[in-house]
């Protein structure tokens, strides 16, 4: 397993879990939290162990934003990175789920601060659970910035177009309970238990077959902007191969024996 100075990566189980680990900055992003995320999204994609990824934060925050000064290399902070960034300019943008979707099912934890460049991050995950005490929104455009990281894109299509264009307009904050009932989270959960929450959606997802999962996964986002005639086909496409595995096999025999189903990814 990497990891960075800012980015820790353990396991549960079938689960990697990706921690934010600059609790001083509120988990602000850095270079080295860019790094480790990135190869932590390359690490899954790779290990077929891995059944799903949990992305959360450490010291009660998730995501303050972007840390322009340290990712432009001001002081020493992240220096030995920096080849990295050479070598692959996008990079942050792969990192941060703009130029990336990672194969396997992500699903986020937050806990307090989810604002700016945490908020764009929120939108490349699958499934998001939050503390009552979290804190969402944009606020680039109170700071005369853009939200380059693909909220203007993402945002209207995941909630609908006049809270998407209020938040991004307004640059205002917004509570959890009111980015669940715009939709932008699906679960609030009491504070400090949003990872436990996540965890326990990651372990029902980690016990189904993970080729199905997987294809389910590429599906969905694959078919999103199709008209409906062409997203069917392009589901028959991707989901009649899936029958023909051993985990299908093997999930039908599991259901007419009543059994749980062992599956290997074959």
């Amino acid at each position: 397993m990497g990891g960075t100075e800012h980015l820790t990566v353990q396991r549960e189980g079938a689960t990697l879990v990706l921690t934010l680990n600059r609790p001083e900055a509120k988990n602000a992003l850095s270079l080295p939290m860019l790094v480790g995320l990135y190869d932590g999204w390359v690490e899954a994609d790779e290990d077929d162990a891995i059944r799903s990824i949990v992305l959360t934060g450490a010291g009660g925050a998730f995501c303050a934003g972007m840390d322009l000064k340290a990712l432009a290399g001001k002081g020493m902070e992240g220096q030995e990175h920096r080849d990295r960034l050479t070598a692959d300019p996008d990079l942050p943008w792969k990192a941060m789920l703009r130029h990336h979707r990672p194969r396997k099912p992500v699903i986020a934890a937050v806990e307090g601060h989810c604002v700016a460049g945490g908020t764009e991050i929120l939108q490349g995950t699958d499934i998001r659970v939050a503390g009552e005490s979290a804190t969402f929104g944009l606020f680039e455009v109170k700071r005369g910035l853009f939200p380059i990281g693909g909220s203007t894109v993402r945002l209207q299509r995941q909630i609908p177009r006049t809270h998407a264009l209020e938040m991004l307009l307004t640059g205002r904050p917004y509570s959890a309970r009111e980015a669940a009932d715009v939709g932008l989270i699906g679960h609030v959960v009491p504070d400090g238990t949003a990872l436990e929450k996540a965890l326990a959606i990651a372990a029902q997802i980690n016990a189904c077959g993970p080729l199905a999962v997987e294809a389910v996964k590429a599906s969905v986002y694959e078919t999103a902007d199709m008209a409906e005639s062409d997203g069917l086909a392009a589901e028959l496409k991707r989901g009649w191969p899936v029958f023909d595995t051993a985990d299908a096999k093997e999930g039908a025999r599991a259901f007419s024996e009543r059994r749980p189903a062992v599956y290997r990814r074959e």
